[in-house]
């Protein structure tokens, strides 16, 4: 822990670069929280500042970990793949659940989200401080407990046993902070979102494109009372408020009326530039060019899209395609369960579409992501290639909504999935819940979400569909071996605590089981 608290501490120093004004005014040393939290300008910075953490995909120093892809290798859509097996170590042994306390991945993951934890309780902290509006204030409030919301989200799916942490650490007798329950973390996730609704707008701006709404934190605390219900069997209690299934339903059905957001028409537009920030996406998070950026010793100024980055194909000569990484190549587990699917296309990108040279890497199956990948359109106008893939992160979309009210017992749930469906041309199927959990794996595939899909359904369901033996595609290069993946129940999905933060918390923090 004091090596979490020191490093976070050191990062949040550095929210001043999110504007080049504000770098002009004063020097750095002396822009410290006893004096910055004045005005309204050093809140909206400082809120600038947790947003920023959603884009990042690296802890500087230890290893690249953006979240889309680290889902999608763990569960049964994709393997770890890279240039060889060297190459893509860590994400190997995510992708084959032989993952020692020391992945670099893993450890990047757990500290990347506390930076935003401890932004976002500073910013709270300070906001009495602050001379704004009591409707600005209100707002950024707002933001800052949904965003708390949303790191903690991502810490206690992956960890499961994770410091709760609501306030800044003040000081050397605060360092060793214990592991709470999954069930204190899971509340404080729900009463953060449930208090950011009465104050988050229902629409933003055109140049706040990105902001929270209150809709937003609707489908969030969906996506988490989904995996919490699935996983431990209950309710949420959000400070006076439970948070049910028929809570949730509510909030889904309101969104659904009232929200103004819809599906696209066509589903193959999803992922094109065009269409970020289109009627479909409820929460997305933004990627560019702008600043271009060079500087791979600090990756985490970039603001790219790394998971694209890493999942193109390694094509060179191409003047659709330009030298991705070959990491997480998609399986024919995926491949087949979208055979005949009108989103097969619009999915996955195979090897007979690419022109120019492609070299082959580790794990190659033949099928690339087409949602995220180093294509043509999303190719940065400036900077070094790799780091400004402008290519924007669909967190949660319309359809994923539709389908998780569909799946918690909405009285609409059968037009629901039926909207879903006939988006892309196919007939109506019966909205039961094994349909619905296929039908999420086809619209949402490789979109970082069916790894948690397959966990909530129980270790049973898991082993069955994370376990890989002797499936091959025609296109699989290297010994069968390779492609061979045993889940392992008694971890129960969970990543392992990063082995450095329990050393430090001097005996404070217990691994995780199966570890």
């Amino acid at each position: 822990m004091k090596y979490i608290i020191f490093y976070i501490s050191c990062i949040a120093l550095v929210f001043s670069s999110c504007s080049d004004d504000f770098l002009d005014r004063q020097p750095l040393d002396s822009q410290v929280s006893s004096t910055f939290y004045k005005t309204e300008e050093d809140a909206q910075k400082a809120l600038i500042a947790i947003y920023d953490v959603l884009g990042y995909q690296s802890s500087p120093g230890i290893s690249w970990s953006p979240f889309l892809i680290t889902a999608d290798m763990l569960s049964d859509d994709a393997f770890g793949g890279g240039s060889d097996a060297n190459d893509g170590q860590d994400e190997d042994e995510l992708n084959k659940f032989n993952i020692p306390t020391t992945n670099q991945i893993v450890h990047s993951i757990w500290l990347r989200n506390y930076v935003g934890v401890y932004r976002a309780n500073l910013l709270l902290e300070k906001m009495d401080e602050i001379d704004a509006s009591e409707e600005f204030k209100l707002r950024v409030t707002a933001e800052c407990k949904f965003l708390r919301a949303y790191f903690y989200t991502e810490l206690v799916r992956f960890f499961e046993n994770i410091p709760l942490l609501t306030n800044t650490i003040k000081g050397p007798s605060e360092y060793s902070q214990p592991q709470s329950t999954p069930d204190a973390v899971y509340n404080q996730i729900a009463k953060d979102l449930v208090e950011a609704m009465n104050d988050l707008p229902t629409t933003t701006t055109a140049n706040e494109r990105g902001r929270i709404t209150k809709w937003a934190a609707q489908a969030l605390l969906a996506r988490v009372y989904l995996f919490y219900d699935g996983v431990y069997g209950g309710d949420l209690v959000a400070g006076e408020t439970i948070v049910n299934a028929g809570t949730v339903v509510t909030y889904l059905d309101e969104l659904i009326a009232g929200s103004g957001h819809d599906l696209i028409p066509v589903y193959d537009s999803l992922f094109r530039e065009s269409f970020e920030f289109s009627v479909e996406s409820v929460l997305e998070v933004a990627h560019g060019d702008s600043p271009a950026w060079w500087d791979w010793g600090y990756l985490r100024g970039a603001e790219g899209n790394l998971s694209a980055q890493m999942q193109g194909p390694r094509v060179t000569g191409s003047e659709k395609w330009n030298r991705g990484w070959s990491f997480a190549p998609v399986s024919q587990s995926l491949a087949s369960a979208l055979k005949d699917d009108p989103r097969f296309d619009a999915t996955i990108l195979m090897e007979e579409e690419l022109d120019g040279s492609l070299i082959k890497g580790y794990q190659h199956t033949g099928y690339f992501s087409q949602k995220y990948t180093s294509d043509a359109q999303h190719w940065g106008s400036d900077g070094q290639f790799e780091h400004n893939r402008t290519c924007n992160y669909r967190v949660i979309r319309f359809a994923d909504v539709l389908l998780m009210a569909a799946e918690l017992g909405s009285s609409s749930a059968q037009q629901y999935l039926d909207r879903v469906r006939a988006r892309v041309g196919l007939p109506s199927i019966p909205a039961t819940k094994e349909n619905i959990i296929e039908e999420r794996r086809k619209e949402l595939a490789l979109e970082g979400v069916r790894y948690f899909d397959v966990l909530r359904q129980g270790m049973g369901y898991a082993e069955d569909h994370l376990t890989q033996s002797g499936i091959r595609g025609p296109n699989y290069e290297g010994d069968q071996l390779i492609f061979d993946i045993q889940f392992k129940p008694a971890t129960r999905g969970f990543l392992p605590i990063p082995q450095v933060e329990v050393d430090l918390s001097n005996g404070t923090f217990k691994q995780n089981a199966g570890y």
